[in-house]
């Protein structure tokens, strides 16, 4: 049996109407270590994600459309989810970016896949920051990497985990332009996304929850074809 990247066995809660698709996926994740729960309805997932690590969601379900179960479990969970659709086209995949997810697959899939998915995504999972080491301030933003929490003028923002991951690799060096793929690369690690669209969905995302104005941003600015960047406080006086 291989293990997952920790000791503690992570555990996946496989949500789809197929008992079929339900009763393969748990048998390959099985086998790669993980505990796995299966919900075959939304209600059934809502009672059950509690314990999850990691969802996988199928778009289409009996008692409703996927996407909206995303929402829900954003506005209350960290939980990573993966969505499993049976549409391949781009914007569906982006809807659901914009939705939450932190990746996706599309049926027809090999669990192989969706098990290195899987593992993938729960590799982003930081470990808690060293003891002691100090939240990291630019200006009234406070990235604190040890906790994963962030704040602004003292006021929590609730970030989902790759927002808080964006946000934290540009803040560790504000004023330095990241490019798309230098991002993908620090975020998603494994590079399986490929597309520099995920991470203009989630630095929209990151802009929301900062109530930052693309416009007159006061954190994340665009670098017209470069990248993005966390701003440098302003100086009396001076610039950016």
């Amino acid at each position: 049996m291989n293990l997952p990247d920790s000791a503690v066995r992570r555990r996946v809660l496989v949500v789809d109407d197929e008992p079929h698709i339900r009763r393969v996926l748990r048998g390959y994740l099985e086998s790669d270590g993980f505990a796995v729960d299966e919900a075959g309805t939304s209600a059934q997932a809502r009672d059950l994600v509690g314990d999850a690590d990691l969802v996988l969601l199928d778009v289409g379900l009996p008692d409703g459309n996927g996407l909206d179960l995303l929402r829900d479990l954003r506005s209350a969970s960290p939980v990573y989810v993966i969505l499993v659709t049976a549409r391949a086209e781009e914007v569906d995949r982006l809807i659901g970016l914009e939705a939450g997810a932190d990746d996706y697959v599309v049926k027809p899939f090999s669990p192989r896949e969706v098990t290195a998915r899987v593992r993938a995504v729960l590799r982003r999972a930081r470990e808690a920051g060293p003891v002691g080491a100090p939240p990291l301030t630019v200006g009234s933003l406070t990235v604190d990497v040890g906790a994963r929490e962030a704040s602004v003028d003292g006021t929590a923002v609730p970030l989902t985990p790759i927002e808080f991951d964006l946000l934290a690799t540009m803040a560790a060096a504000p004023g330095q332009v990241f490019t798309r793929r230098q991002l993908l690369d620090a975020v998603w690690e494994d590079g399986h996304y490929g597309h520099d669209r995920v991470v203009d969905v989630h630095i929209r995302g990151l802009r929301r929850a900062l109530a930052d104005d693309p416009s007159a941003p006061r954190f994340v600015a665009t670098v017209r074809g470069a990248g993005y960047k966390v701003l440098r406080p302003r100086a009396h006086g001076g610039g950016r």
